[in-house]
């Protein structure tokens, strides 16, 4: 026994911790996966655990299911409830912002003035004067009826002016009506033709009456026009607006008066002139000076304007006849288209009263 002892080489230290230290190593595959499984179970525990805080309303998991909870993938709906609460909805389109009117027509005061002055000039034709009412020692001179050839015409005048206007509360804002206003004007007439070069009654019985031409001097009157147009601007810029208008007009006349000499050498007849009414045909420019302040330029045309004018109690002087001193005439009247050209130019302002 103590020679066996003593025959047995002496063990290495070192050859102890070898073989100490050599089972863990060649431990086997099944065994360190059997070693593996508890941390692996801890991880999907601890796994399962955050979905459950995850996906729970209140954002708190039960502590008691927590641990036991198996690992499943939680339910699409419950995901999804959160993100709809706490997110904006994506498809609320936002609100339409507002796009404001541009441009001069949106901006446009509702009322404007221009002042200055107008001329009126007539293209003016009559048809032939005639007389009424002949009768007694006249009716040896002359006859009821037409004078043949003679005529009258108005001259032209005129007048300070104004136009007032309103915009109408169109969408475009393009449309206006208008009121001319004009201080009363004379108008005067004036004879044409044979009543003004030649005798109305020359001859009586074959006798030289002594009555003259008239001349071209017949009568005057203060017109009183009124005209009213509606118009519409073409374009809207920031220096002109030209426009086209259209509307009614009358004429008014009072203070009708002859001052033909040899008419009123006896006595002052009556005269008088019935309105004339006329249909405007209107165009014209406003020209933009600062921010409020325009010129205007306006061209009228009044046509279909018919005055009808009558002198009444027409005496006249009959020198060539020794046995009437002056013989009534009767009553003459007088048709005239009249259809002026207005043309007026000023200065003005646009405003809004509120």
């Amino acid at each position: 026994m103590i020679s066996t002892l003593a025959t047995r080489p002496a063990a290495d230290p070192r050859s102890c911790v070898q073989r100490r230290a050599t089972p863990a190593l060649a431990t086997p595959p099944t065994a360190r996966r059997a070693a593996a499984a508890p941390h692996r179970r801890l991880t999907v525990a601890a796994i399962a655990a955050a979905a459950a805080i995850a996906s729970s309303s209140t954002g708190r998991a039960d502590p008691a299911a927590a641990p036991l909870a198996p690992a499943k993938a939680p339910a699409p709906a419950a995901a999804s409830a959160p993100a709809s609460a706490s997110a904006p909805p994506a498809d609320v389109p936002a609100p339409a912002a507002s796009t404001p009117t541009l441009g001069p027509a949106s901006s446009r005061p509702r009322f404007y003035v221009r002042l200055g002055g107008a001329l009126i000039r007539p293209a003016s034709s009559s048809r032939e004067l005639e007389l009424a009412d002949v009768r007694g020692a006249a009716s040896l001179a002359v006859q009821n009826g037409p004078i043949a050839g003679s005529g009258a015409t108005v001259e032209s005048a005129a007048t300070p002016a104004a136009i007032l206007g309103v915009v109408l509360p169109t969408a475009s804002r393009r449309w206006s009506a208008e009121l001319i206003l004009g201080l009363p004007f004379t108008v005067k007439f004036r004879a044409t033709g044979t009543l003004a070069d030649k005798s109305l009654a020359p001859m009586a019985l074959g006798i030289p009456t002594g009555v003259g031409p008239l001349g071209p001097d017949l009568g005057e009157a203060d017109a009183v026009p009124v005209v009213v147009t509606a118009t519409y601007r073409l374009i809207e810029n920031r220096y002109v607006s030209p426009y086209l208008g259209i509307g009614p007009s009358v004429l008014f006349a009072r203070n009708a008066k002859v001052t033909n000499p040899i008419l009123t050498e006896v006595n002052q007849p009556e005269m008088s002139i019935d309105p004339a009414p006329g249909l405007v045909l209107q165009a014209g420019l406003d020209a933009h000076i600062t921010r409020s302040i325009y010129a205007r330029l306006d061209v009228k045309f009044i046509a279909f304007m018919l005055a009808r004018a009558e002198v009444r109690h027409v005496n006249v002087k009959t020198p060539g006849l020794p046995l009437f001193d002056s013989v009534e005439v009767g009553t003459a009247k007088m048709s005239v288209w009249v259809n002026p050209f207005i043309i007026q130019a000023g200065l003005g302002f646009d405003f809004d009263l509120w």
